[in-house]
């Protein structure tokens, strides 16, 4: 019993805050849209003058090519507000963990209630994503399907790393280098443009990025270019979020519980 009880205690951090964002609906919404709107602007818009790119089995339409790469940004978006500021705010100021911990709660319940809650929103927004993705005919494969559980594992790469980072942070200003790490991340992960078109030095560095790992999974699924050297990128994203949980959780016990 007291087993089952510990293993529902995360859960009760995202009853929690599901009924917090209860009437907060807008703030989900927006993490969907942006990314949407830069499929039609640069996928539907740009790909009219760009014309087709290199694809797995030749040439595809330059939208095709932009989508999966939009689909691993939702995911990553999903989880960024909730993982650094969202994180920061109930730590620092509303310290609303000071009291979770005054329950039977303990810090790694919390943070994988947490890493719950933000996967969960991760999910909805892959979900969503997707669905429109089928409705415009950017769907190549059936291995699409695996992009939703795709988008999870990209939001708990992020989530983790978020929370690890805001564990560090000292006040709100501190945010500026989520942007500074985040925007960069944005454009230049071959999310826009095939990683051929970087020069030799900057292909290296893009491989090496985390988001880059999340839009080539999502690329080779949605088109159905799967293959074993995908394992490489899943690994990395694992290892990201599990290091990250682990540094944010024993931070969070020296801060919360010195």
């Amino acid at each position: 019993m007291i087993a089952v009880a510990a293993m529902r205690r995360p859960w009760r951090i995202v009853e929690r805050n599901l009924l917090a964002y209860r009437r907060s609906w807008l703030v989900f919404v927006s993490g969907f849209v942006e990314p949407v709107f830069y499929l039609f602007a640069i996928g539907v818009g740009v790909g009219a003058l760009a014309g087709d790119v290199s694809g797995p089995d030749g040439p595809i339409p330059y939208r095709l090519f932009v989508a999966p790469g939009m689909l691993a940004v939702s995911a990553m978006n999903g989880v960024v507000f909730d993982a650094t500021f969202n994180f920061f705010f109930k730590f620092k100021y509303a310290k609303t963990y000071d009291a979770m911990l005054a329950t039977p709660v303990g810090v790694r319940e919390l943070i994988r209630g947490e890493m719950a809650w933000s996967l969960l929103r991760a999910a909805t927004y892959a979900l969503i994503f997707l669905a429109t993705m089928l409705a415009f005919g950017l769907v190549e494969s059936w291995w699409a399907i695996l992009a939703v559980p795709a988008a999870v594992l990209i939001g708990f790469a992020f989530a983790g790393a978020g929370f690890a980072a805001t564990t560090f942070m000292r006040s709100f200003v501190d945010f500026d280098y989520v942007n500074v790490f985040i925007i960069p991340l944005f454009l230049f992960s071959a999310t826009f443009f095939p990683l051929s078109q970087y020069p030799s030095a900057v292909q290296v560095i893009v491989r090496l990025t985390p988001l880059y790992q999340g839009v080539a999974i999502e690329r080779a699924l949605v088109l159905g270019d799967v293959r074993w050297s995908l394992l490489a990128n899943v690994a990395y994203l694992v290892v990201m979020g599990a290091v990250g949980m682990r540094i944010a959780a024993r931070r969070m016990g020296r801060l919360l519980q010195p």
